[in-house]
């Protein structure tokens, strides 16, 4: 980024802060969120004033003091700069909806500024942050996804786009590990077709996690399971092609020789099209 962005000015303005501190709360009864009670204060002073809030952790005050600017001076420089900052103490407070919109908004009004960036990328982790449990609805980890790709994609050049490169990753990684819970809960209870259609996912869609592994073991069960020789056997030499040093492997392995098998790809099906594709390079 050619600028400082705005986060990054933050402690910049402590002193002006300070300042508007006293200006803004001069007496025990002034209530700034009172109808017009900061009208007479310019930009410089409330922006001050949200930044001080930041500074003693009180992030919801400050997104009031930066969302003011935004409304007392909305075509100014401090506007602008209050947008994104009103963005990331919504985040700090834990808002998400709320730093969304902020985000968004700084993204419609700025999508050329420095700071856009940034905007997309806090856009971002307002559906990452929010992903904390393996069993929860999965619609936020795609929409954080779906995000993360616009930062990576258009800012190729910013740390926001490295950082959210790893986050993608962890994310999609998250996507598999929902599929595998799933493929387990089914797999215990002997439903052997609906396990494999979800293992089946993560060989196909998310070969790249480290679920994968697992993922193809679990096939070798479940075909085991019913009979369908070929495919476990298919499943197992995909496993040893790529994973023979893991555990899953040696398990697969021990389950297939146990039965008088082997680990080979055998017969025409899923499975033995990915081993193909896998041999050639195509599959990794």
């Amino acid at each position: 980024m050619s600028g400082r962005s705005s986060i990054c000015r933050i402690r910049n303005g402590l002193a002006t802060g300070v300042i508007a501190l006293g200006l803004l709360a001069g007496c025990n009864s002034f209530d700034s969120r009172a109808f017009g009670a900061l009208d007479s204060f310019s930009a410089q002073q409330i922006f001050g004033r949200g930044e001080f809030e930041l500074e003693r952790g009180q992030a919801d005050d400050a997104a009031f003091y930066f969302g003011e600017i935004e409304r007392l001076y909305p075509y100014s420089e401090w506007a602008k700069r209050a947008l994104i900052m009103q963005a990331f103490s919504y985040h700090r407070d834990t808002d998400y909806p709320n730093s969304r919109a902020a985000a968004q908004r700084y993204i419609d009004f700025y999508p050329v500024d420095d700071d856009a960036a940034y905007a997309q990328y806090l856009l971002a982790l307002s559906y990452y942050d929010q992903i904390d449990e393996i069993g929860r609805d999965q619609g936020l980890t795609f929409q954080a996804l779906q995000a993360f790709r616009v930062v990576i994609e258009r800012y190729p050049d910013t740390e926001y786009a490295r950082s959210s490169v790893l986050k993608f990753d962890l994310a999609f990684d998250h996507l598999a590990a929902k599929e595998m819970e799933i493929g387990r809960y089914y797999l215990k209870r002997d439903h052997f077709a609906a396990s494999i259609n979800r293992f089946r996912i993560v060989v196909e869609d998310f070969q790249t996690t480290s679920h994968t592994p697992e993922a193809l073991h679990r096939l070798v069960e479940s075909y085991l399971s019913l009979g369908l020789v070929e495919e476990a056997q298919t499943a197992g030499a995909i496993l040893g092609y790529n994973y023979r040093s893991t555990e899953w492997y040696e398990d697969s392995f021990a389950l297939l020789t146990g039965q008088g098998l082997e680990p080979v790809s055998l017969g025409e099906n899923w499975l033995s099209a990915i081993y193909r594709q896998m041999v050639r390079g195509e599959w990794l």
